[in-house]
């Protein structure tokens, strides 16, 4: 099996556009990611890549930190990259980006994202901006992202 990206690819930190930033999703962030995809679940399912997502589904805030805990291992074993999005008008958590390997043994990456039903209009921006981020700054060559 191939690595997700190669091992001297240095992963990026953080995106910053106008509206909003990303930075890696960790357990520090367990509060504001519960209430951001907790209020807008039904806005989340029916967001393009998520229709035949198990998730999301109400659950407690103790196993919302367990998922939280994957995701920062996952980031750290390089195994896929998961960002939660902040307005940049105070750093409220409004969303989150998935960077993962593809279903299969296939090459590029599947990239799904979602903001909260109350950021709707920042569904399109985030979408551009992470292809665009995607383009530019990963080492992917092919990407499945759910179009807007």
């Amino acid at each position: 099996m191939t690595s997700f990206v190669p091992d001297d690819f240095v992963v990026p930190r953080e995106l910053v556009c106008e509206e909003f930033r990303l930075e890696p999703l960790g357990p520090e962030h367990n509060e504001g990611d519960y209430q951001a995809w907790m209020s807008s679940i039904e806005h989340i399912r029916s967001t393009p890549g998520f229709q035949d997502w198990s998730w999301p589904q109400p659950m407690a805030l103790a196993e919302n930190l367990g998922d939280l805990q994957r995701h920062a291992s996952d980031f750290t074993g390089r195994s896929g990259f998961t960002y939660t999005v902040r307005a940049a008008d105070g750093g409220e958590i409004i969303g989150c980006v998935y960077i993962y390997p593809p279903s299969g043994d296939g090459p590029g990456a599947d990239v799904r994202s979602w903001v909260r039903a109350d950021r709707a209009g920042l569904d399109v921006p985030l979408h551009d901006a992470v292809s665009g981020w995607l383009r530019a700054a990963w080492p992917f060559t092919s990407v499945e992202y759910a179009p807007r």
